[in-house]
């Protein structure tokens, strides 16, 4: 059972790297074709936003490749300079996404709270977690990794939450980017692909994490 579960895991690894590789190669294929539209991924952003009622939510560069996102507390759409400054098809599907966050909080979107109310105790979890596996585990003590699985069970829960709201952030910035006329039809497969591969780097992380979950549960029945 545990050779199997290794073997499981191990796929999963393998499928999270396929899905970052293939994420960055979708990026990299659809920067190179510019959308119709000649709006930058900021002129995107800028005009979701507005025409949302999020006025008062800056669109700012950041640098780096991929590192765009929402930040929820500050209140700020943080666009990666290629993604800020270029009018790609790829700069605006990621600009959309972004922007798709940013309405989700002001609807109050359910799983978006959910995951705010999470984080706090996962950012805790996920930091403590693989010390008291491994502690557990070199010192043969059942009830330090039984502690750690609990916290990792916690950290792995906030990654299965974050699965609906980077899926639902998705299809909103593809119904917005069509019905606002900011890509034509023709321009829709390249939104889907860049969408669509950053979507399964989540789904492959988490699966992941959630076969390692069962992996340390399975060694703590086993010792018992």
């Amino acid at each position: 059972m545990n050779a199997l579960m290794l073997l499981l895991i191990f796929a999963a690894f393998g499928l999270t790297m396929w899905a970052q590789f293939k994420v960055k190669g979708n990026f990299k294929k659809w920067s190179k074709e510019m959308a119709g539209s000649g709006m930058t991924g900021r002129d995107v952003a800028r005009r979701i936003l507005d025409e949302n009622g999020l006025r008062d939510i800056p669109v700012e560069p950041v640098r780096g490749k991929l590192t765009d996102h929402y930040d929820p507390m500050s209140r700020v759409v943080r666009l990666s300079e290629p993604v800020y400054y270029e009018n790609s098809i790829a700069a605006v599907s990621v600009a959309a996404h972004e922007c798709g966050h940013a309405i989700q909080h002001k609807e109050a979107y359910g799983f978006l709270v959910l995951r705010h109310r999470m984080f706090p105790v996962s950012n805790f979890a996920s930091g403590i977690a693989p010390l008291m596996l491994l502690g557990g585990l070199l010192m043969k003590m059942s009830g330090l990794l039984l502690l750690g699985i609990v916290l990792f069970a916690a950290a792995v829960a906030f990654q299965v939450v974050t699965l609906p709201v980077e899926f639902n952030a998705s299809s909103r910035a593809k119904q917005i980017l069509v019905k606002d006329g900011f890509i034509n039809n023709m321009e829709e497969r390249g939104v889907n692909k860049v969408l669509n591969a950053a979507a399964l780097t989540y789904v492959a992380s988490t699966l992941y994490a959630i076969l390692e979950l069962l992996h340390f549960v399975l060694l703590f029945l086993n010792d018992d």
